[in-house]
């Protein structure tokens, strides 16, 4: 349960106080380690900065299950070992099946990567899934992701209007990754335009981080503006609740001034809550209608900040998670959660499915900094413990380049 005492209220404008405060499965009663290691809280007031003196202090990993797909696969196949057991479990509780992934790649006629391609999987005339290539010419389909169904062996795929030839190799747990590579003489460049949403969850026991992700947020949508002048950026975020709270979701719509992010950022602060679960579908939804994502935008990315699952035991509400992931991926919207403190082992594995399945990553925060509450330790191979901040800003550059 969240509990709806609050960990503290950050100083540089707020007060400083330290109360007891539970999310999920985590309890804590200080929000800083007493560590020659941890980064403290600003004292009263501030320093000149402002929100930036909280900008660049909070420590995550990231982890790429689709470029670790053997890893997954483990994770995925029943197993006696009572480390693994029950991870399999998550992906059914949320409806999910990455057993079958059709792994694309496509390129122009001059071998680059093409990037906004449309990429059918169909089952004899059926179209089970779509997909959009990224920057990398990279993308992926799924067999039976939400039905579970087997296809019949008459696969095939079409890139925008081309029927490529062929039966695309399937990449099984068994299998490993099998990658299908394509070449679209017709493909055509991009124009340079990248649209960005965060995704907040804004309610209550976010309040032992969000004053840094805030700060974090706004640095990072400076020096990505300032450090890709060239590209056609837009910015926008989407911060949300649950249902009976003050609101349930709050947009602000895409923007090429980052100022208008910026701005709308700094004034969003966190309250209500009550129960673990929060309005996740909510927020993917309205990020769909509330928003007018670029079909054209050759990059398009959702961060998505949140430290609890959705309302899985309610009715509708996996449906719905399902047809917005499936319109994610088929916009070619990386969906890239950063998952924070009091994350539980079944949203780990609910964010890490969101990232699959639109060829996006999974981000955590750490412990490492000595900011907020427990830091659930993921169930993945070695990471490189990164700034935030740093760690975001390399993504954007990524998936701009």
């Amino acid at each position: 349960m969240k509990a709806l005492a609050h960990t503290l209220f950050l100083a540089c404008a707020m007060a400083l106080a330290c109360i007891s405060c539970t999310k999920g499965d985590y309890s804590f009663d200080a929000p800083i380690r007493d560590s020659d290691s941890a980064i403290g809280l600003p004292s009263e007031g501030g320093g000149q900065g402002g929100q930036q003196d909280l900008a660049g202090k909070i420590t995550a990993g990231e982890w790429n299950d689709l470029d670790n797909w053997s890893f997954w696969g483990d994770l995925m196949t029943p197993s006696q070992d009572q480390e693994k057991e029950g991870f399999y479990k998550y992906t059914a509780d949320w409806g999910f099946n990455t057993s079958s992934r059709v792994a694309v790649k496509v390129s122009d006629g001059a071998g680059k990567p093409a990037a906004g391609v449309s990429v059918y999987l169909k089952n004899g005339n059926k179209v089970i899934w779509k997909s959009r290539t990224d920057n990398l010419g990279r993308a992926d389909c799924w067999v039976g992701m939400f039905d579970r169904t087997n296809a019949d062996g008459n696969l095939s795929i079409m890139l925008n209007d081309t029927a490529m030839s062929g039966s695309p190799q399937v990449s099984t747990f068994e299998s490993g990754l099998l990658m299908n590579e394509y070449t679209l003489n017709a493909a055509k460049e991009l124009p340079k335009q990248a649209d960005i949403l965060f995704i907040v969850d804004a309610t209550g026991s976010m309040l032992d981080e969000i004053a840094f992700l805030k700060a974090d947020l706004m640095d990072i949508l400076n020096k990505v503006k300032s450090e890709h002048s060239s590209t056609d950026l837009r910015t926008g975020a989407l911060f949300y609740r649950d249902k009976g709270d003050e609101y349930v979701t709050k947009v602000s719509q895409f923007s090429g001034n980052v100022n208008e992010t910026v701005s709308f950022i700094g004034k969003q602060g966190a309250n209500g809550g009550g129960d673990y679960p929060e309005a996740v579908h909510t927020a993917l939804e309205h990020s769909i209608q509330k928003l007018s994502w670029r079909n054209e935008a050759r990059t398009k990315l959702a961060f998505m900040l949140l430290d609890a699952p959705a309302h899985i035991d309610e009715q509708g509400v996996v449906a719905s998670l399902h047809e917005s992931i499936e319109y994610y991926a088929a916009q070619g919207i990386k969906l890239i959660p950063v998952a924070s403190s009091g994350v539980d082992k079944s949203t780990e594995f609910m964010l890490r499915l969101f990232s699959i399945t639109t060829n996006g990553t999974y981000v955590f925060l750490t412990n490492d900094s000595g900011i907020g509450g427990d830091h659930i330790e993921p169930t993945i191979g070695e990471y490189k413990v990164e700034l935030l901040s740093d760690l975001m800003i390399r993504l954007i550059d990524k998936y701009l380049e």
